[in-house]
């Protein structure tokens, strides 16, 4: 099962590597950074995953927890992630507003 989930890991960073280095796109460069981060958040949580853990709830019958730190994480990154892509949208926009294009390799004189 965890096996699954490593896999799932490794296909996500790569689908948003491969995009990031291979699209020309902005749009599709900033979904691949997304597709990314997805990736690395779910590394994360498969990270504090224990088998069989419970919630560190105060009852005191319970051997092994699974340590709610990398989901407080997770959530943070979710929000700042959710508020950077935004940014980056508009910073597209006015791109293409200004160069008629989404294509960046096009404008680059180097």
């Amino acid at each position: 099962m965890i096996w699954a989930i490593y896999f799932a890991i490794a296909s996500l960073l790569a689908i948003g590597i491969y995009g990031v280095i291979t699209k020309k796109n902005l749009m599709k460069i900033f979904i691949s950074i997304s597709i990314m981060e997805t990736g690395v958040n779910l590394m994360l949580i498969a990270i504090g995953y224990i088998p069989g853990g419970t919630a560190p709830i105060e009852n005191g019958d319970f051997t092994t927890y699974v340590d709610p730190l990398p989901q407080a994480l997770v959530l943070t990154a979710i929000v700042i992630g959710v508020s950077v892509l935004a940014l980056a949208l508009v910073m597209v926009i006015n791109y293409y507003e200004k160069n008629k294009t989404l294509e960046y390799r096009r404008l680059m004189k180097w």
